[in-house]
């Protein structure tokens, strides 16, 4: 009997600690922010079916309906299938072991093995009549697995003073190896959106002159730009390209008072992560923060192809404003855009007559617009055009920033998966509306943390939707209702339309639907803390 019940102590444990690493996953997608993780629990997460079917258990176990011994069997047999549920679960975002998620797992851990302690103790000094010492550890381990992110969150404010030393710490260390290096050039990139695939053509249009540096993949917070820095920079770098993220006012004056940056490109200014923001104004305000930081001889290249950017005055450092769109008012202008199945080809106009005729790969007016952000800059820092136009042409797509590619079966796939918004996906629905060989399918679970507005937006994408696409995909339910409201009032034929509840669910909708020569655009791919 005692090895029996060594093996239910066991499977609970071992469920347990899947439930918090489940739980720390979700407070790392959350930027481990405390608020911001609690909000996600309020969205239907304290209460889940999965939580609900764990109080069911611990119900049972505390129950007459059957004795010790079959009751934790019971519950051992079915968090079985949940452990296995829990290890084949394939997530869109894995949780990255860092040293600060293990110091979080770890405290967790001593939490909740206090806490277990504690109730065992006490059952074994009360009355064994009245108190099974088994039964009352088991319902514990429950307890606290149906309650896990208390012990996270717990063990986070914990170890808040802990991480605010190892943060200045590396702080210092980041701004030392910074003041070693004063020839260093560094240019600092913000914008709603664009900013990551604007980093990614500056890097290579200034390579053919400069040893450059950038931020790598989405290190775009305080921290990833000191790891960036404390890992990779090298003393004979020449340039640093820092992508500057931000979800709340401060953060780009956060990284500028790190980096000091000597010049910088504001992308765009638009309506995301309004849930944190509030308001257009705190954004507009935010990214400018990049070009109040730049020294007297500093420059800001700025997109005035959003009304945002453009109706913001810069009087602090000399500024140049490109666009596509609206041309108007701009330094640096693309003319005679011009797609083609190979790419794009189009001419950049500038200041006492400059002229350069461009070719790239790239597809799509956003992309464009990122593109002439980084060509201004590198002509600030003295490139040469030819060095430009061959580092444009040889500019390979983002991936899943409308990257386009082939399949064996004949169809077209445009990814653009990464963080949709307004902007950038109704760009999207126009540029695949531009494919007229087969027929145009988007399959998209629309755009988030777009606040007040995230109705009104999502519902404005699927009237844009109805109006130029063929085949309709609606993933999930998260912005279901206002998409789906915007297709139908476009007099969409709702036979093309389709809902499914899972992206796994669309491919297989998709495996019979498609023939050769359709068109497939993914827009936009929620990350796991939404449904």
């Amino acid at each position: 009997m005692t090895a029996y019940f060594i093996a239910v102590y066991v499977i609970c444990i071992a469920y347990m600690i899947l439930n918090f690493r489940y739980d720390i996953q979700m407070l790392q997608q959350n930027s481990y922010r405390i608020r911001r993780y609690y909000r996600w629990l309020e969205d239907g997460n304290f209460f889940s079916a999965w939580r609900l079917t764990d109080v069911a258990l611990l119900f049972l176990l505390f129950s007459t309906l059957l004795n010790t011994v079959l009751a934790s069997f019971v519950v051992a047999a079915t968090l079985l299938v949940k452990i296995v549920v829990l290890l084949r679960r394939k997530y869109k975002k894995p949780l990255v072991f860092t040293r600060r998620v293990w110091r979080i797992y770890s405290v967790s851990g001593i939490i909740s093995v206090a806490v277990v302690a504690a109730a065992t103790i006490v059952s074994l000094q009360a009355n064994a009549d009245s108190y099974n010492p088994a039964t009352l550890s088991l319902g514990t381990i429950l307890l606290i697995t149906i309650f896990s992110w208390i012990p996270v969150i717990t063990a986070v404010a914990l170890l808040t003073p802990v991480e605010k030393a190892i943060n200045r710490r590396y702080y210092n260390e980041a701004a030392s190896i910074l003041k070693s290096m004063p020839e260093l050039k560094v240019i600092g990139i913000t914008g709603s959106y664009g900013k990551t695939s604007t980093k990614h053509y500056l890097n290579r249009i200034l390579s053919e002159k400069y040893d450059v540096l950038m931020t790598p993949g989405s290190f775009n917070t305080p921290m990833g730009v000191i790891r960036t820095i404390r890992e990779m920079m090298k003393p004979y770098n020449q340039v640093f390209i820092c992508e500057m993220g931000a979800k709340q006012k401060g953060d780009v004056k956060e990284i500028c008072d790190l980096v000091h940056p000597d010049a910088g490109i504001i992308t765009a200014v638009g309506p995301m992560h309004l849930e944190t923001f509030k308001t257009l104004e705190n954004v507009q305000s935010t990214k400018f923060e990049l070009a109040d930081a730049l020294p007297e001889n500093g420059l800001i290249v700025v997109n005035n192809d959003f009304e945002a950017c453009a109706s913001r005055p810069v009087c602090n450092v000399d500024s140049k404003r490109y666009g596509v769109a609206c041309p108007g008012g701009c330094d640096y202008r693309a003319t005679d855009v011009r797609y083609s199945p190979q790419g794009t080809s189009f001419t950049v106009e500038g200041p006492d007559g400059f002229r350069i005729e461009l070719e790239t790969r790239l597809i799509g007016e956003c992309n464009i617009a990122n593109l002439l952000g980084a060509v201004v800059m590198a002509i600030h820092l003295e490139v040469p055009a030819e060095r430009i136009k061959y580092a444009v042409a040889s500019i390979e797509q983002v991936e899943h920033r409308l990257s386009i590619r082939q399949t064996p079966g004949g169809t077209t796939i445009i990814d653009d998966a990464f963080n949709s918004n307004p902007t950038g996906s109704r760009m999207a629905v126009d540029v695949l509306s531009h494919f007229k060989d087969g027929r145009r399918i988007i399959v998209t679970p629309g755009m988030i943390e777009l606040g007040k507005e995230q109705f009104t937006l999502n519902k404005e994408l699927g009237a844009h939707i109805g109006r130029n696409i063929d085949i309709a995909v609606i993933v999930g339910s998260y912005n279901r209702d206002a998409i789906v409201a915007g297709i139908r009032e476009s007099g969409f034929d709702e036979q093309n339309l389709h809902i499914v509840d899972s992206f796994s669910e669309s491919q297989t909708l998709l495996a019979r639907l498609m023939r050769a020569g359709d068109t497939v655009l993914y827009e936009n791919d929620l990350p796991d803390t939404f449904k």
